[in-house]
């Protein structure tokens, strides 16, 4: 299927994938009131790998039992989930969360770069490095140049959310280096397994023992970014790749950024500096230009006026 071809079904899948994203910045601060940061993401990936085990083992899926492939889990687990999802909830305590769902855009401007240096076949263009280059632009511009000048704790969050965005680069690199060939569901659920493995202890270390005495926003919140917002976003993610492929899937990193502004403000009372709307237009188009199919566009439109 090409990039400019996407079925009516598979874009109110994108949007539904966009919008569950969107939202679990929310439900991330709003558990993050009561309690901590590895806390949080513990909860996240353990009830996430129970439900995509349950499903993947419904589906006739088996689970892995070679070291290599449990090894690639735990790598996985560490660059995709442990490292950024801890990053970013720390980030989020000093910083809005529409304001962390754009730094959590740059993750597709990392993952060209970081594929440009890991693959031969996936070199930067002279259309993906201008892309790249308006991109940073743009997340330079969300940070100011204030924040830039004279570091605090909200700017060391910025950068907290910046690296979790990096990890997910790398992320993207090693499933393709190491989990070629397993379903998805295994692979979600055996990373998630790993996360969970290196998590909870950690959250009992260092933030103590793990309830379920919680109030009931913090409860729902829990839910909602366990099951929704990775168990089921991740199922629905392989679903939309299938339906639209990889370069349609970019555009629902754009269309996170608007529902977690929308829900920041909404519930939250949040409001953004001029300039993270800005950079946040500079790094969408950074992204379009890497998706090229509006540079295709303006080339036919050229041509058949000619």
């Amino acid at each position: 299927m090409t990039q400019e071809n996407i079925s009516p079904r598979a874009w109110v899948e994108l949007m539904l994938l966009a919008g569950i994203w969107g939202a679990s910045f929310l439900s991330i601060r709003i558990a993050l009131d009561e309690i901590g940061i590895f806390t949080t993401v513990a909860h996240r990936v353990f009830w996430a790998a129970l439900l995509l085990w349950g499903v993947a083992l419904l589906g006739g899926h088996s689970i892995p039992k070679t070291g290599r492939i449990w090894v690639a889990f735990f790598g996985m687990g560490l660059l995709n989930n442990v490292i950024p999802f801890s990053l970013i909830a720390w980030g989020q305590l000093y910083i809005e969360t529409g304001l962390t769902s754009i730094f959590n855009a740059s993750t597709a401007i990392f993952g060209v770069v970081l594929a440009a240096l890991f693959f031969a076949d996936e070199q930067l263009s002279v259309q993906k490095a201008l892309g790249v280059l308006i991109g940073f632009c743009g997340v330079i511009t969300v940070i100011g140049l204030d924040a830039l000048q004279s570091f605090d704790i909200r700017s060391f969050a910025q950068i907290a959310i910046i690296l979790g965005a990096l990890s997910y680069g790398f992320a993207g690199i090693w499933a393709k280096k190491r989990l070629k060939g397993l379903p998805p569901q295994v692979a979600a659920a055996g990373m998630l397994t790993s996360s969970s493995l290196i998590m909870l202890p950690l959250a009992w270390f260092i933030e103590g023992p793990i309830t379920l005495s919680l109030a009931p926003s913090t409860i729902g919140a829990l839910v909602y970014i366990s099951l929704i917002a990775t168990a089921g976003a991740y199922l629905l993610y392989y679903r939309v790749l299938a339906m639209a492929g990889s370069g349609n899937l970019m555009l629902v990193t754009l269309l996170i950024v608007p529902m977690a502004i929308a829900l920041g403000a909404l519930v939250r009372g949040e409001t953004l500096a001029p300039s993270a709307y800005a950079g946040f237009a500079l790094l969408a188009l950074g992204l379009l230009i890497i998706d090229g199919r509006i540079m295709r566009r303006l080339l036919d439109r050229r041509a058949l006026g000619q």
